[in-house]
């Protein structure tokens, strides 16, 4: 698991290699993954947009930006806490993503929550320590 807080909002990530999903040789590789956001301040937050950075073991990066998440902006009371599941496609067995969710307060104060920095790891891929 990876985490990550700022400014009160913990974001906590979970990947998983979908093998089930992935074809090899076909240079195909999935991945899942469960993130779980969750307000440790004690003022209401929303969940505006999302950006991704996501790059594979070639070094060629993707960035994805919308609104919301799986189709919802949720709002976060103190305490509160909000799960999901997605998923993304690499052409390598390895990459990593990271990103940031932008949250606005109820008086309108807009500010940035970083999502950890995940592996994606496959069992094809070569390990490297770095």
């Amino acid at each position: 698991m990876y985490s990550a807080v700022t400014r009160a909002i913990r974001v906590d990530v979970e990947p998983m290699f979908l093998a089930d999903q992935s074809a090899p040789d076909e240079e195909r590789y999935v991945w899942a993954y469960k993130v779980r956001i969750e307000n440790q301040g004690a003022e209401t937050v929303q969940l505006e947009t999302r950006h991704w950075r996501i790059t594979d073991a070639h070094g060629m990066t993707r960035e994805v930006r919308g609104e919301g998440v799986v189709g919802e902006q949720p709002v976060l009371g103190p305490g509160e806490s909000f799960e999901y599941a997605s998923g993304t496609p690499l052409d390598t067995p390895s990459g990593i993503m990271v990103g940031t969710y932008q949250m606005v307060t109820g008086e309108g104060d807009r500010f940035d929550v970083d999502i950890p920095a995940f592996s994606l790891d496959s069992p094809y891929g070569r390990r490297v320590l770095n």
